[in-house]
């Protein structure tokens, strides 16, 4: 064989693992939109990431993933629902309500999975839960239904309470919801609401700082990503202030916190990724059925309710799906 030959004939073989890696499709990319910050939902994204792995995706092997955090600022989510529509990702992970209808109003045409604790029809997300249409699904924990239900479990945790408190965030759309909700557990077990509003850091404080101005002696916390994102800020000020607090997800006892009772939080976000994984492979996301949360666990951290000096009645502990000691 002629030198020149075999030069010619090396350069071919090493130019073959560069064209088989040009031939290689490019990765799909899914945008993660969501209004509060990385650390304070570590969890849901790694249900999310969980759900898009059992569909077969894995991040940075099958598929890369765009975050967009809002850091607790809902008016910056148009902004970045945008930014995703118009990068042109492959499907929109739209975690919480606020995120889901700016991603909704963003674009027509990207497919969007949302997870929500409110109706998602109430909600306008879509025409129908079995027959959600267009290029927009997911799942809902309905969340918000059961503000009335956490109201009734604190006060038979706390019985000698007449006034509770209830944090809602104003910026979220079904706020109204929840504080009607709210004030009608009040009326129905003749207890005093108060209402206070959160949507900040500051505002946690103030809240925390009118309890005893009210005579609060429980407080719950409304469905909402900014006030999971500081569920450990939250816990803390109640311990702090001897106040019993129910929240709407385990995280909130894990991490302190007195007790929850609500859907898995995570699990409904691994589904979310599920579906955006069959999206991937092709499937619409108008014809698939939103998801709602079928079971709900009620978990009491025993440690907090011995610092807060709380005798736990005993049918409730048989109740608990779990007990913290």
């Amino acid at each position: 064989m002629r030198r020149r030959n075999f030069i010619t004939l090396l350069g071919c073989a090493a130019a073959w693992p560069l064209a088989a890696r040009a031939q290689q499709p490019a990765m799909p990319v899914v945008g993660w939109l969501n209004n509060a910050t990385p650390s304070g939902y570590a969890p849901f994204a790694a249900g999310f990431r969980q759900g898009l792995s059992d569909a077969g995706f894995v991040e940075g092997h099958s598929v890369i993933i765009e975050y967009r955090w809002a850091e607790g600022h809902d008016d910056r989510l148009p902004a970045l629902a945008a930014d995703l529509a118009g990068r042109q990702v492959a499907v929109i992970a739209a975690a919480g309500n606020a995120s889901a209808l700016a991603a909704k109003a963003a674009t027509t045409t990207v497919p969007i999975v949302f997870s929500t604790a409110a109706d998602p029809v109430a909600e306008g997300l879509v025409p129908s839960l079995a027959r959600p249409g267009g290029n927009i699904t997911g799942v809902t924990n309905l969340g918000v239904e059961l503000v009335q239900k956490q109201v009734e479990m604190l006060h038979q945790m706390v019985p000698k309470a007449s006034v509770i408190a209830v944090l809602v965030n104003p910026s979220q759309s079904f706020a109204e919801t929840a504080t009607k909700d709210a004030l009608a557990a009040g009326r129905a077990l003749g207890l005093q609401i108060h209402i206070a509003q959160v949507s900040s850091a500051r505002d946690i404080d103030a809240a925390f700082a009118s309890l005893p101005q009210v005579g609060a002696g429980g407080l719950v916390i409304c469905p909402d990503p900014f006030s999971f994102s500081r569920r450990g800020q939250i816990a803390a000020l109640a311990l702090r202030q001897g106040v019993p607090t129910i929240f709407f997800t385990h995280e909130f006892p894990a991490a302190g916190g007195l007790m929850s009772y609500g859907p898995s939080i995570t699990d409904g976000y691994r589904q979310v990724g599920i579906y955006a994984g069959r999206i991937l492979k092709g499937e619409k996301p108008g014809d698939l059925p939103v998801q709602q949360s079928t079971k709900f666990e009620l978990v009491i951290n025993l440690n907090t309710a011995k610092v807060l000096g709380l005798d736990v009645p005993f049918y409730l502990q048989q109740l608990a799906d779990e007990v913290i000691e």
